[in-house]
């Protein structure tokens, strides 16, 4: 599938400010839990409206985010990953994270929840959690990102809700058993308008997010593109929304019924930086994603996925699964970070 298609087989956009509502109308809850599903099993991605989160917040940060990396690249550095430890949070240059052994052509800032030096799976020596690398400016970023970290959050565990209903489960599915305590990580990214080396291709390369959800805000540029059973197909910013897809462990809990969609990014040539936050809302990072009961046996996959893996196949906990996968995107910092 190399060919982008044409626009009919564009993703759908639902509204689920029935899911985000104090007081939900039953009807309407049935209702958007029913697209969420079409769009699940169709296309593993969809574009969500009504959800919650204040316009105002989305644009204090996409403005604090150009602040952060207008700055010099030697400023920047003083947050460099190694520094964040086995949290795994920091700065890395263009081109520093790679996607199946190939640079990016983008540069980014990793967050999470933020938890301080005395949180118990902190002084375990927990990988992939622990306090955030804050820059002294701009002033009012590390607000603006935990208040974002807070709403996004928040609409995750309604998309989850609203994804359980969707599968005729207990709304409290997941909650109940995977994200009582998510695991929550957010990026930064900036992809700049300047050439790439010959050798890079891809602001990201193609790949399936691991989690459950991710939920992205992406500026008025542009460049993300989706591998549907149509082809590949652009998935444009549409202004109030967030891109939803769903990860490598829906995968697996829905048996193959709900896919982990590939996904890419093109390079930049906009001739202005481009921004994206993606908030992975992801199951607790001891937890150990099993199948839900009652749904056909999955297929292997393998020869169609990106990474030749069979997520059906893999026997651990979620950490195991992606502590796996993150080892491979900085190699560098792997065996000193991230080793359990």
């Amino acid at each position: 599938m190399t060919a982008l298609s044409p626009l009919e087989h564009q993703l759908p956009v639902i509204d689920v400010a029935p899911l985000v509502a104090a007081t939900p109308d039953a009807t309407a809850l049935a209702e958007v839990a029913a697209q969420i599903g079409a769009a699940c099993r169709a296309h593993g991605f969809f574009y969500v409206r009504g959800h919650g989160v204040p316009a105002a917040l989305v644009e204090r940060l996409d403005a604090l985010a150009r602040e952060f990396f207008a700055q010099p690249e030697a400023e920047k550095l003083r947050l460099t990953m190694s520094a964040g430890g086995r949290a795994w949070r920091g700065y890395f240059r263009t081109g520093g994270e790679l996607t199946s052994g190939r640079p990016d052509w983008k540069e980014g800032f990793y967050l999470g929840s933020e938890l301080d030096a005395e949180h118990a799976l902190v002084r375990a020596g927990t990988p992939l959690h622990g306090p955030n690398l804050w820059p002294e400016r701009p002033a009012g970023l590390r607000e603006a990102v935990l208040d974002y970290l807070q709403a996004g959050t928040a609409l995750g565990h309604a998309l989850m809700r609203g994804i359980a209903l969707s599968l005729a489960l207990p709304a409290d599915y997941f909650a109940a058993r995977y994200t009582a305590d998510p695991l929550i990580l957010f990026r930064l990214f900036n992809y700049p308008s300047r050439p790439a080396p010959e050798a890079v291709q891809w602001g990201v390369g193609e790949h399936t997010d691991y989690g459950l959800l991710t939920l992205l805000y992406q500026d008025a540029t542009g460049g993300l593109q989706v591998r549907t059973r149509a082809g590949w197909i652009e998935a444009p910013p549409l202004p109030g929304s967030f891109v939803c897809n769903i990860g490598d462990m829906l995968d697996r809990m829905t048996r193959g019924l709900y896919r982990s969609t590939p996904h890419r990014v093109r390079l930049n040539s906009s001739g202005r930086d481009r921004l994206s936050f993606p908030l992975f809302f992801d199951p607790n990072f001891f937890s150990r994603p099993a199948a839900i009961e009652g749904l056909p046996a999955a297929e292997d996959d393998r020869a169609s996925r990106w990474d030749g893996a069979n997520v059906h196949a893999f026997e651990g906990s979620y950490g195991d699964y992606l502590l796996a996968k993150v080892g491979k995107v900085f190699p560098e910092l792997s065996g000193t970070v991230l080793s359990p």
